[in-house]
């Protein structure tokens, strides 16, 4: 536990060197007056600016951690795929918050501890989908470890780019999706711990629409969103 988070949360998902539509969420969140922004890496690896994006999270303080995208390229591993950056290609800024960025975050809420990761725990390539069924749910080892452990009220991970809202026992999983504008249902979410609701905003040009808005409620009401 390394934080102490308000009530009202703007939660990117992950973003791929998206800094232009970065912008515009941050802009949104700004007016949207949430009191935290929260990311969940793959910050790097896309057709834009990493470097602009690592300054831009940093600017408004951003809590985040690193995704799979980050841990390859530190690594100097999968680059070959599709719009990978090199280390090279980061400033020097960048390169550190890049490398400060822990693998996982506990954070303390005023409804129960939350935890912000890439995939699912300390996992940063399990996947969980909105449409996951009970046998995908009781063989996801790391979400399965969580639910025993029952530390946390809220879980917000990444990775699948899918937007998400589910119940499972006393943890709430929220996915935001993703910037990427590959995505027909890219965008962003308002996470209102006061309301117990999470507002899915998309992307429509460079607007942010409302998408869809969902209870954050435990087991049993689980809502998958996919595009």
């Amino acid at each position: 536990m390394d934080y102490s988070l308000p009530m009202r949360l703007g939660v990117l998902g992950d973003i791929h060197a998206e800094h232009a539509r970065l912008e515009v969420a941050l802009r949104f969140f700004a007016e949207a007056r949430v009191d935290q922004v929260l990311f969940v890496g793959d910050v790097v690896d896309g057709d834009g600016d990493p470097s602009a994006c690592f300054a831009m999270l940093d600017d408004v303080r951003a809590l985040g951690v690193q995704g799979n995208h980050e841990r390859w390229l530190a690594a100097g591993t999968m680059r070959t795929l599709p719009g990978a950056h090199t280390l090279a290609q980061l400033d020097e800024r960048a390169q550190r918050l890049m490398r400060d960025l822990p693998k996982t975050r506990s954070l303390e809420t005023p409804r129960g501890r939350l935890l912000l990761c890439h995939g699912v725990g300390e996992d940063d390539m399990q996947r969980l989908r909105p449409d996951d069924d009970d046998y995908a749910i009781r063989w996801n080892d790391p979400l399965q470890a969580l639910l025993r452990d029952g530390a946390h009220a809220f879980m917000i991970g990444g990775h699948t780019h899918e937007r998400m809202v589910r119940g499972f026992e006393e943890l709430i999983v929220v996915n935001a999706g993703t910037l990427a504008r590959e995505h027909a249902d890219a965008g962003v979410v308002v996470v209102d711990l006061a309301a117990r609701e999470a507002t899915f905003h998309a992307f429509a040009g460079d607007a942010l629409l409302l998408a869809d808005v969902c209870p954050l409620r435990p087991k049993g009401t689980g809502i998958g969103l996919s595009g």
